[in-house]
């Protein structure tokens, strides 16, 4: 089991959020682009894309709470990882292989995840493969075992203090061991795997009760009487030390930590001490458990215990720690000064009733005496009446309790002992009311151990309640729990005088934390007495437990030390070896009586169930014990012999003995255990139990439900070998060499080797991550204690989903939605001279796309945010916490010397030049090699916020910071060329009075070359007083202030004008006359400062501004209101302030604004063109998307963007974007897709095939037209000749266009006067008929076309009239038939 980390340490990424696509910001526009901030990871916030590993290796993964898996390192080719644990924020993994991350290594490594690093344990390791880790911080042991001859067989113990490897105390183990767990107390180890030990005769086990912590000072009968609590008793330890940190007394009844500050009470200087324990009320005790102090300079050597009332020394047995021996002291008794004995227990005789104790602490060594842990045992268990009473005892899960029914009030009463006071519950119930009908009550005691009880029931005697009247019987109702038949008995409470009565006499046999023992009292079937005034009175008192024997087996016992002898034996598979114990012996020879424990029966058993011959190819795998102290162990083997005849591959040891569970066990190996309160968990190479029960639906993974001995499958299983099994939370995670899980029903689901089983649902669940591979170890998410803690997951990994990042990303166009990431390739450690502050973690949300802001976007920022006064100049809100590593700026710079750009970084972190040297706050990182140089001569001590580099190579570095050879003081020069500080040239920046200096901002305008421009938190430079703002002019190497200045503190700074010639400074600031003006500008033609807007619109100091592309009309600032109540975003158009609509909340902090061009476009509005977006960065929460580090603005719409962690598993913080090109262009070159362009390319050739047509057909008409004019000048006789006529318009167009290919005359020339005469051969004269010459018929519309131009060129033609008409109407001409008339137009056909 890990023990608590930060659960947030190793979280490197976060997982991934399916949502629409994000907008496709253009940062190759941008030059070389990166981002910098307090982060590890990054997440996009759109779906992730897979990462490739080497399935040859076996890799280290880690895994957060919610499933986001990030990977570590990997091994050798050929390598496994088999097990880990973590001790003092460093990771142990063990396995095996040669290297991890290409650090040499044997078997074993360790592994920091807040630096990152892996590191080889020394010299002298195991020289063979690890298969099991056990973490021991409180003793900074790293324990090993495997299957090694050295630096002991089988055994090995890294000191992480000394940096040492050592064999254990016990020399080791003669076979390979498979795990190492500890107790359910965590005070000794279980070694488990497949060896043998063997144990000399009359052996004597001094085991401890499981529920409590292991002391070679304590007997199975001692440490099974549970402690009586003293929460409310009067203890006085006097003369006291001064030191308050040891003047506690009650601090050491339940100690809370080790011995040392706040759990230790030591005596004054030179004095014997006395600690008096008073109660004041009466019960029933056994004798004193007492631990030492072990500090240097203090302890006691003896003392002596006086029970009260009755002022008697008491006669007391231990067991001596050396000897195991019972030893008894009367008048004073020896306390030992072994480090190792965490505590010793002293026995009285037998249970004596007093009120109280008195200590005294007669003899010391060094300076005073003193103790480390004081309780009073009880005679065995208990339980009041007086539920305030029933506080839970130390060291015990739970306190005792109690119920009823009916009414039931308290009663007191004065007793014969000075100053107490007895206390009852009694009620009421009329004469002759039937005992089903009467009130009840119920003691429900808490029982530490198994063992022999005898059960009294205290009757409190009438003479002092003086109620004796209304006394009459009760019926007892005793259950001792465990499946044991309840005890009933009558007894009379018509007593005179306190009376103890035993009600049960045999075992208690705890079998799970929710195991109880009750006691019920009610109105007896035929009660006795008359009562008074027609009613009984029932009365409550206390219970007792008194412990005769922890042998569970035997009728009785006498009070002893509960040693059971378990003679000369051998045994296999299983040692116990308690964490403090000093002993040296032999575990591969025969071991001495005085270093086994209770529980090494365990091993003897198993030898003996299996047999000789059958453990040659058995081992045992997995072992873990359950807080009621039942141990479970897991593996491969088969009982041979004994009751236990047939028992397969899991048992149990309980009561003493093992113990089959149901159906025999599991038909094949057994590899893991998890334990989730009384649900076992198990992962092997099984399909069922050993005896059929679930139609082979145990496929690799089964529970063992222990309050009821029954198995339960999950679905139904997996479909291949689970070699590890934890818990997370109420989730158990499977790993191992599978591919599907299956469902009862029948359906799988593919999973890659790591599936989670909800406890909850009772269902397979998503792990959180994709991940495929096949895997061979996955440790415990969650702490004995109940913390999350992060997990380790190994194995080889084919692959996973997965977007990470450290400190600082370079990002470029990817053609997808996401852009490329590409992580820095240097290690960045914490900081050398700075502390690391920490921020909460914010909880993130999934993605939903904000509503249209533009309802708010001229939206009054009065109306909205509390109005600040002209006259009051606010505080810069705090920085967001910036722990190493922290990069906060950077910029790119040619460097002459090669053929690309290098980006310069500074923050708060340091890193490693060489193996001997490290430097930090500032870095040259070449992105093609991935490389860090340093630069050259003093080092910056502090933190770095800004950067630039000017024309001359010199870079100029802002912050918080000095140098170690200069008088920097946030502002420092350097020489990148010829690398060397120029501390001459700039006189040092000064602070105000009471503060530091802070640069915050470094830049330049076009406008004033040959000039940089300051700005942050500072009075004046040099001579010059220019608070907040200052210009340093880099050839005359002068400051100089900026017209009349500023007041205040500035954070931000950018520039406007098509030459830069207005300078935009923000912050906390003021006007040199005291006008608060938190966004001002300056010109630097008119050397003159002004306000931008109505200072009161801009409703508290401003953090960030952004002027959109020079344009002084359009400008964001954002920041946080006066009362730091919440955050804003204000655009400045021209006119006025107003809020763009923002829902940030209260703790965001917005480092940067930045307008980014864009590869697509949005929708145009008023606020942001189409082809660009503003960038906000910094650490963000929102309502609608939870937590971001950088979010996008379009103008209308809020787009989350971009989210990161820290190195602390926190939420990070994005500082500053920066990049290579400084002067942009947002227009955007587009290009038309491939489709398009053919189909333009289509409709143009189709226009010039109609051109071409087109010109056929006029030059058709006008050649038609003069062969027209030509027949009516010389064939008038054959008008109407329809010979050589095309019959259509296509085969005019057709003879056209074959005349004008070929050039031939046109056929339309000649008109078909053969074709029309033929056509009128045959046919009769007509003398009404029209006339061929006088009357034209239009075949085509080319003849009607030619026909009207012919006419238009005639005067006039005569015909003759083919009707009569009478032209009545008006402009009409009356005809007859056969009238000659002049035709003069003919262009009407009817």
């Amino acid at each position: 089991m890990l023990p608590p980390l930060n659960p947030w340490l190793t979280v490197l990424s976060l997982a991934r959020l399916a949502s629409a696509s994000l907008p496709l910001v253009d940062f190759d526009r941008m030059g070389q682009v990166g981002l910098a901030g307090v982060f590890a990871g990054l997440s996009f916030f759109d779906n992730s894309t897979p990462t490739s590993f080497d399935p040859s290796v076996s890799s280290l993964l880690s895994r957060t709470p919610q499933g986001a898996l990030t990977p570590i390192a990997s091994t050798n080719t050929g390598g496994s990882i088999s097990s880990a644990c973590a001790m003092n924020d460093v990771y142990y993994v063990a396995g095996t292989f040669l290297s991890i991350a290409n650090i040499s290594t044997s078997y074993v490594i360790s592994y920091s995840p807040s630096s990152g690093a892996f590191s080889a344990l020394g010299s002298g390791g195991p020289d063979g493969p690890v298969s099991a880790v056990y973490c021991d911080s409180s003793n900074s042991n790293l324990w090993v075992g495997g299957d090694f001859s050295s630096p002991g067989p089988s055994v090995a113990v890294w000191n992480s203090k000394s940096g040492s490897w050592s064999a254990p105390s016990f020399k080791g183990l003669d076979g390979q061991v498979t795990s190492i767990v500890s107790n359910a107390s965590d005070t000794s180890l279980f070694f488990t795997g497949s060896f043998t030990t063997s144990f000399s005769g009359g052996v004597t086990a001094n085991n401890n009760n499981p529920n409590i912590p292991y002391s070679q000072g304590a007997s199975p009968f001692s440490s099974s009487l549970v402690p009586i609590p003293l929460q409310g008793a009067e203890i006085v330890g006097a003369p006291s030390a001064t030191d308050p940190e040891f003047s506690n007394i009650q601090a050491i009844l339940c100690p809370a930590g080790p011995d040392g500050p706040g759990n230790t009470w030591l005596a004054a200087a030179g004095n014997a001490a006395l600690i008096t324990v008073r109660t004041f009320a009466a019960m029933s005790a056994y004798g004193v458990r007492i631990g030492n102090t072990f500090l240097s300079g203090y302890g006691t050597t003896a003392f002596s215990v006086t029970s009260i009332p009755d002022n008697t020394v008491q006669s007391l047995t231990y067991v001596d720690p050396s000897t195991g021996q019972n030893i008894t002291c009367t008048s004073t008794c020896p306390l030992s000064i072994d480090a190792s004995i965490l505590y010793q227990d002293f026995l009285f005789t037998s249970p004596v009733p007093l009120t109280g104790v008195q200590i005294t602490l007669s003899e010391w060594e060094g300076t005073a005496p003193g103790l480390h842990m004081l309780q009073l045992l009880s005679s065995g268990a208990f339980a009041s009446a007086i539920s305030s009473q029933n506080t839970q005892s130390c060291f015990a899960p739970n306190p005792s309790n109690v119920t009823m029914t009916g009414s039931w009030s308290p009663k007191s009463a004065n007793t014969d002992i000075p100053a107490t006071l007895q206390t009852v519950l009694v009620s009421t119930v009329s004469v002759g009311t039937p005992a089903s009908a009467a009130p009840t009550f119920t003691w429900m005691p808490y029982v530490s151990a198994s063992g022999q009880y005898v059960v009294n029931l205290v009757i409190p005697g009438c003479g002092n309640f003086q109620d004796c009247a209304l006394r009459t019987s009760v019926q007892i109702t005793a259950f001792p729990g465990g499946g044991s038949q309840p005890y009933v008995s009558t007894v009379s409470q018509q007593v005179q005088d306190d009376v103890i009565i035993p009600i049960y006499s045999g075992p208690i046999v705890p079998s799970s934390s929710s195991f109880v023992t009750t006691v019920t009292m009610s109105l007896a079937d035929q009660p006795t007495g008359e009562g008074q005034s027609g009613e009984y009175e029932l009365v409550a008192g206390n219970i007792e437990l008194v412990l005769t024997s922890v042998d569970v087996t035997s009728s009785s016992g006498a009070a002893g030390n509960g040693s059971t002898s378990i003679g000369s034996q051998r045994a296999f598979g299983f040692f116990e070896w308690p964490l403090n114990s000093k002993t040296t012996v032999d575990a591969t020879g025969v071991l001495p009586n005085t270093s086994e424990t209770a529980a090494d029966i365990i091993g003897i058993d198993l030898y003996n169930a299996m047999a000789v011959a059958n453990t040659t190819s058995a081992y045992i795998s997995a072992a873990v014990q359950h807080p009621s102290g039942i141990i479970f162990l897991g593996g491969s083997f088969t009982f041979a012999t004994g009751s236990l005849s047939g028992v397969s591959n899991i048992v149990a040891y309980k009561q003493g003995s093992l113990s089959s569970l149901s159906n025999g066990g599991l038909n094949g190996a057994v590899a893991s255990f998890a334990l989730y309160g009384d649900e076992l968990y198990i992962g092997g190479s099984f399909s069922d139990t050993q005896t059929p029960s679930t139609q082979g639906r145990l496929m690799g993974v089964a529970m063992y439900n222990i309050e009821t001995n029954s198995w339960s499958t999950l679905g139904a299983g997996v479909n291949g070998f689970v070699a590890s099994i934890a818990l997370a939370n109420t989730s158990i995670q499977v790993a191992g060499n599978f591919t599907e899980t299956m469902t009862l029903v029948g359906s799988s689901s593919s999973v890659g080797g790591f599936a989670t089983w909800d406890i909850a649902s009772s269902s397979w669940v998503n792990s959180g991550g994709f991940v495929m591979g096949s895997f061979t170890f996955v440790n415990n998410g969650t702490s004995s204690s109940g913390q999350e803690v992060p997990q380790l997951l190994a194995g080889n990994v084919q692959t996973m989903a997965k977007y990470g990042a450290t400190g600082m990303v370079m990002l470029s166009n990817s053609g997808s939605d996401d852009p490329t990431v590409t992580p820095l390739g240097i290690q960045l450690g914490s900081s050398i001279n700075t502390s690391i502050s920490t921020s909460t973690t914010q909880k993130r949300y999934n993605h939903y796309r904000r509503s249209p802001a533009l309802w708010l976007s001229r939206t009054k920022i009065s109306s909205l945010f509390r109005r600040q006064a002209s006259t009051s100049l606010s505080t810069l809100p705090p920085s967001p916490p910036t722990p190493a590593p922290a990069i906060l700026a950077g910029v790119f710079w040619s460097n002459s010397s090669s053929s690309h750009e290098v980006a310069i970084i500074g923050g708060n972190f340091s890193y490693a030049v060489s193996s001997s040297a490290t430097s930090q706050a500032v870095a040259i990182y070449d992105p093609v090699t991935s490389t860090a140089t340093a630069l050259a001569g003093d080092q910056i001590y502090g933190v770095v916020r800004a950067l630039y580099v000017d024309t001359e190579a010199h870079l100029y570095v802002g912050g918080e910071f000095n140098l170690t050879g200069a008088n920097a003081n946030g502002f420092a020069i350097y020489d990148l060329v010829n690398r060397e500080w120029l501390t001459t040239i700039a006189q040092p920046i000064q602070a105000q009075a009471g503060s530091s200096v802070v640069v915050r901002s470094i830049t330049t305008a076009s406008y004033k070359p040959n000039t940089i421009i300051v700005a942050g938190s500072f009075a004046q430079a040099g001579t010059v007083m220019c608070q907040a703002i200052c210009l340093f002019d880099t050839t005359l190497n002068q400051w100089s202030a900026l017209g009349s200045g500023l007041q205040g503190d500035i954070s931000s700074v950018s520039f406007a004008g098509s030459n830069q010639e207005l300078l935009v400074a923000a912050g906390a600031i003021a006007l040199a006359d005291g006008t608060s003006a938190n966004v001002a500008q300056y010109s630097f033609a008119n050397n003159s400062w002004t306000a931008i807007g109505d200072p009161t619109m801009i409703p508290g100091p401003v953090t960030a501004v952004e002027v959109n592309n020079g344009n002084s009309s359009s400008i964001f600032a954002a920041g946080r209101t006066s009362d730091g109540s919440s955050s804003f975003v204000v655009f400045w158009d021209g006119v006025t302030w107003s809020n763009v609509g923002s829902a940030f909340q209260a703790n965001t902090n917005i480092s940067q604004l930045l307008m980014v061009p864009l590869q697509n476009t949005h929708s145009s509005n008023s606020i942001v063109e189409s082809d660009r977006m503003l960038m906000i960065m910094g650490a963000l929460s929102d309502s609608s998307f939870g937590s971001a580090s950088l979010v996008l603005f379009d103008g209308q719409t809020f787009t989350p963007y971009l989210a990161s962690v820290s190195a602390q598993g926190t939420l990070g913080y994005v500082s500053s974007l920066f990049y290579s090109i400084a002067s942009f262009s947002f227009s955007q070159q587009s290009f038309l897709a491939t489709g398009i362009v053919i189909l333009i390319s289509i409709a143009i050739a189709a226009g010039v095939v109609f051109l071409l047509a087109l010109v056929g057909i006029l030059w058709t008409l006008l050649s038609r037209r003069e062969d027209k004019l030509a027949r009516y000048e010389n064939e008038e006789d054959d008008d109407d000749s329809i010979q050589h006529r095309p019959s259509s318009l296509l085969e005019h167009i057709n003879a056209a266009t074959r005349s004008t290919i070929l050039g031939a005359q046109s056929p339309f020339n000649n008109l078909s006067a053969e074709k029309e005469e033929a056509a009128r051969e045959g046919e009769e004269a007509d003398p009404f008929g029209p006339d061929a010459s006088n009357y034209l018929r239009a075949a085509t519309p080319s003849d009607a076309v030619i026909g009207t131009m012919a006419a238009e060129e005639e005067s006039s033609r005569p015909a003759h009239a083919r009707y009569s008409f009478d032209g009545s109407g008006e402009g009409e001409l009356p005809l007859t038939v056969g009238m000659e008339i002049e035709v003069l137009d003919d262009k009407d056909n009817a």
